[in-house]
């Protein structure tokens, strides 16, 4: 993952630098070092992101079955 995809998956999810290092416990110093070229993302970045964006779909999905199934509470 380069640069511009991470910054752009960011956005897409709603999460800034700041919000994504501490959801993955690391140094907000350390994300917004990253770059193409002397410090290139970690590999596990992007399974990282994938694995936070199907979690944050299927909470939604969850919440929409529940109102569905039970109503609103």
């Amino acid at each position: 993952m380069n640069k511009e995809t991470f910054t752009a998956t960011l956005k897409r999810v709603g999460l800034s630098k700041k919000d994504f290092a501490e959801l993955a416990s690391i140094s907000y110093n350390t994300v917004n070092n990253w770059n193409d070229d002397t410090k290139p993302i970690p590999s596990w970045i992007d399974s990282w992101l994938t694995l936070y964006i199907e979690n944050s779909e299927c909470k939604k999905l969850k919440a929409l079955l529940k109102e569905t199934v039970c109503g609103k509470e």
